[in-house]
Formats: C-alpha cells, sequence, structure tokens
C-alpha cells in the first residue's frame, strides 16, 4: 500500500488533465487516487500509465455531483488510508449551449459536478487534513472562462467563478490549520473535451494566436503548475489564482 507515502485525491482523473496531474503528482512521491464517475468503469489507463513510471494509485470512484457518493469516497478514504495529504478538485464538464437553450437539468448537472461537487469534497477532506493536523494542499482547476466568459458557456462559467471564490473562503478558513487553499485557471488545453472542436479549419490557428507563446497547453502544463502548489516551498501561497494560459488573458486586456 506504500502507507509512507502522501495521498493525494484527483477527482476526473481517468483522462485529460486529471490523468497528466495524477501522473505527475505519483512521479512526485504521492499515493494518488484516482476519482472517476462509477459508471465509467476502471480509468485502467491512467492506472498503467502511473504503474509504468514506477508510481502507486488507486481507483475511487464516486460521482462527485451526489454528495453521499462524495461521502462515500471519502469515508473509504479514512478507513483505508487514516489521512489525506493533498485534494485536486479536477473533475468538470462543459456541454456547449447557446445560451437560450440551456434547460434547468443541464444548469443543475453542470453546477452539481463543477461546484457543489467540488465544495463536499474541500469539505470532506478539510475534516481530514484538520484532524490529523495534517499542512494539506487543496487545488481547483478554475478556468481561464471564469475571467473572460464564453459564448456557449453561460451555466459553465459562474462554476469557474465560484471555484476561485470558493478557494479563496476556504483559504481564510483552513489557513491557521496550516492548509493551503489555491485554484489554477488553465486556458485553451488540448483534451478529449475539445479535440473535435480543434479539428475544424481554423480553430486551433485562432486559439494559438490568441496566446502570447503561440501554442496551446498541454494537460502537463497544468500538472506542473499542481505539483508547484503542493509543493512544501508554495506554503506561503494560499488564495491565489494562477493562471495557466499562456498570456491568453493578458494579451487581450
Amino acid at each position: 500500500m506504500s502507507l509512507n507515502r502522501k495521498i493525494a485525491l484527483v477527482t476526473g482523473a481517468s483522462r485529460g488533465i486529471g490523468a497528466a496531474i495524477a501522473r505527475r503528482l505519483s512521479a512526485d512521491g504521492y499515493h494518488v487516487l484516482v476519482n472517476h464517475p462509477p459508471s465509467e468503469g476502471t480509468p485502467t489507463e491512467t492506472l498503467a500509465a502511473v504503474k509504468s513510471q514506477g508510481g502507486v494509485a488507486e481507483a475511487a470512484p464516486a460521482d462527485v455531483g451526489r454528495i453521499e457518493s462524495v461521502r462515500a469516497m471519502f469515508s473509504q478514504i479514512r478507513e483505508k488510508y487514516g489521512r489525506l495529504d493533498a485534494l485536486v478538485n479536477n473533475a468538470g464538464i462543459c456541454p456547449f449551449l447557446e445560451w437560450d437553450a440551456i434547460a434547468e437539468s443541464d444548469w443543475d448537472r453542470t453546477h452539481a459536478i463543477n461546484l457543489k461537487g467540488a465544495f463536499f469534497c474541500t469539505q470532506e477532506a478539510a475534516r481530514i487534513m484538520v484532524a490529523n493536523k495534517t499542512p494539506g494542499r487543496i487545488i481547483c482547476i478554475s478556468s481561464i472562462s471564469a475571467l473572460k466568459g464564453g459564448s456557449v458557456q453561460a451555466h459553465y462559467c459562474p462554476t469557474k467563478g465560484g471555484l476561485i471564490s470558493m478557494m479563496a473562503a476556504f483559504a481564510v478558513c483552513l489557513g491557521p490549520s496550516g492548509i493551503t487553499c489555491n485554484s489554477i485557471l488553465p486556458g485553451t488545453i488540448e483534451t478529449p473535451m475539445n479535440v473535435d472542436f480543434l479539428a475544424t479549419a481554423g480553430n486551433r490557428e485562432s486559439l494559438e494566436k490568441a496566446t502570447c507563446v503561440g501554442f496551446l497547453g498541454q494537460p502537463k502544463d497544468v500538472a506542473g503548475a499542481v505539483a508547484f502548489l503542493c509543493q512544501p516551498e508554495a506554503r506561503y501561497i494560499t488564495g491565489a489564482s494562477l493562471l495557466v494560459d499562456g498570456g491568453e488573458y493578458i494579451k487581450h486586456l
């Protein structure tokens, strides 16, 4: 079980940015719990990637949009490990919809996974950290869309903005316990979520030109930022929002 390793939980880690974060934290010595929706089955690709680099990871199935599922997952973490050193709230969905086509069910599910789930995961993780007097790390993967909006993201942007405010609030609440709480705001990152959009003529070129660096980000770029915030050297950084966007936001101010 590698019980001498620190324990990190990454939500939505079966692919994309979450999988990259799981691999990076494993490389940094964490025993990584790879959360995934139970309906998707075991995240064999992520687990195999971690194992291939000599790391340790386990599946942690739970629908983060359902509070009872979140609490059951954390109950198992308490029973099996008795500790948690880092939580990365990465799970999120972004169904692209025009503003006048967003149904209540679309709004509710997007908020349940992206924001409500992150809150209750943070609450449960903090309870474990505080009880153990662990100087833990809690990180939310927000988005540049929290700052600049999006034409087909009127239901999504509020959830990402909410994560920034939530981490600021938890930074105040948990700072006395030595727990840091930060958010990371990725710009355009190549993931399975946007592969079709990027394949459409002109889209990739347009997004590349929108950055200062002239290229799109990869999941490992976000994972590197997460890894830094989990280091002891980042102990004085809390309540912060870190843009990982190749300069896209600053270029268009």
